[in-house]
């Protein structure tokens, strides 16, 4: 007997819900919905959801019902749904002076800088902002050459990348060392090259960043962890931690920037894929994947098994992906990049495979009628 997947996507926004109910043997159904559950009965089983409390259904305005083979039951109707979002914070509010903060290596945990206090913590300007400058200034640009590095005991933050100076990571070859045991340097004398600036765990040999100057390092937020020296570390999955970074920054640029396009590129300029922002109001409520989530399950007299289960809600942005690694559809990230309204995020070059194959997954996870816009795929990530 096949479990009953329900699915309800909800635009806060404009109060309309999909519902798809997915697993369903055969016909004939019975669906019985209320203000605050879902109630599917088959010939051989009766499954109640029970809907968030955050969620009230308005059962009359059930319309467009269609079953869709592979898929199940479709169909589109009105709810309330509290329109208040958590927002997920931004490094520059996880990050605060004067405050003791530990620096993980988020592959495998291995400890990269120990108890560090910032004296200042600042945002770097866009990386297109030189060339904002000639358009302000009727006189040559006085910052040209000139780049922002970080003194001791700053931290200066890019939008995939904060900056430290190098007093404040001590080399992994120094005994008893105080402050940190990971990042593996490039000699002084070594040859200028991209491979002897990279910064490399030393336990996992993950590129951890770079180096920028003899003074400046740049660690790339998507390969390490941040936490406060009060708590220990937290080990989350790769790929649950990409998702967070991602949604961080696709909400941070909506917020501040009003940006909704993104090209996602490697350090040297190596377009990868494209991101459009469709909407952040999205609340999807979902039955539990994993079994053992059945808060009772009985036989009636008529041998039907029956069961009760809680629906999970949780926030979440829609999204449109695009290949366009191995020249394709390069003339769209041409455009776009051409384009004043489009931003690029840059991130290490395993790390955008990484959110590809993150991506791929997702969209594949999605009913295969809600899977593709046009040429692009569809995305749900979770805030």
């Amino acid at each position: 007997m096949e479990d009953i997947v329900v699915r309800l996507e909800i635009r806060k926004h404009m109060q309309t819900a999909s519902l798809i109910l997915g697993g369903l043997d055969g016909f004939p159904v019975d669906v019985s919905l209320g203000p605050s559950y879902l109630q599917i009965q088959t010939s051989e089983q009766c499954e109640r959801f029970c809907i968030p409390a955050e969620v009230k259904l308005l059962p009359s305005s059930c319309r467009l019902v269609q079953q869709i083979a592979g898929e199940g039951l479709h169909m589109r109707l009105k709810v309330e749904a509290a329109n208040d979002t958590d927002m997920p914070l931004l490094l520059k509010e996880i990050l605060k002076t004067q405050k003791s903060y530990t620096f993980y290596c988020q592959s495998c945990g291995e400890l990269i800088i120990r108890k560090q206090q910032f004296c200042r913590v600042l945002p770097l300007p866009s990386e297109n902002w030189s060339s904002l400058v000639e358009e302000w200034c009727c006189h040559p640009d006085p910052f040209a050459n000139r780049n922002c590095l970080p003194k001791v005991n700053d931290c200066f933050l890019g939008d995939t990348f904060l900056l430290l100076n190098k007093v404040n990571i001590s080399d992994p070859l120094v005994e008893n060392n105080e402050k940190s045991s990971v990042p593996r340097l490039a000699d002084a004398n070594a040859l200028k090259s991209k491979e002897n600036t990279k910064v490399i765990c030393k336990r996992c040999k993950a590129m951890l960043g770079e180096k920028v100057s003899s003074d400046a390092i740049k660690y790339y937020i998507t390969e390490i962890m941040i936490q406060p020296s009060s708590q220990g570390y937290n080990m989350i999955s790769r790929m649950e931690f990409l998702e967070s970074i991602l949604v961080r920054l696709l909400m941070e640029h909506s917020i501040c920037r009003s940006s909704f396009r993104f090209c996602i590129q490697e350090s040297d300029g190596k377009h990868f894929f494209l991101l459009w922002l469709l909407n952040s109001d999205t609340l999807l409520v979902e039955s539990p994947r994993k079994p053992g989530t059945v808060n009772n399950s009985f036989f009636s007299d008529n041998n039907v098994v029956s069961s009760t289960r809680a629906l999970e809600a949780k926030n979440a942005i829609r999204v449109l992906f695009l290949p366009c690694s191995e020249n394709r559809n390069k003339e769209l990230a041409d455009k776009w990049m051409n384009d004043t309204g489009a931003h690029s995020l840059t991130f290490p070059l395993n790390t955008c495979l990484e959110l590809i194959l993150l991506l791929s997954l997702n969209n594949t996870s999605l009913p295969i009628s809600l899977r593709f816009m046009n040429s692009w795929q569809v995305i749900s990530m979770s805030m």
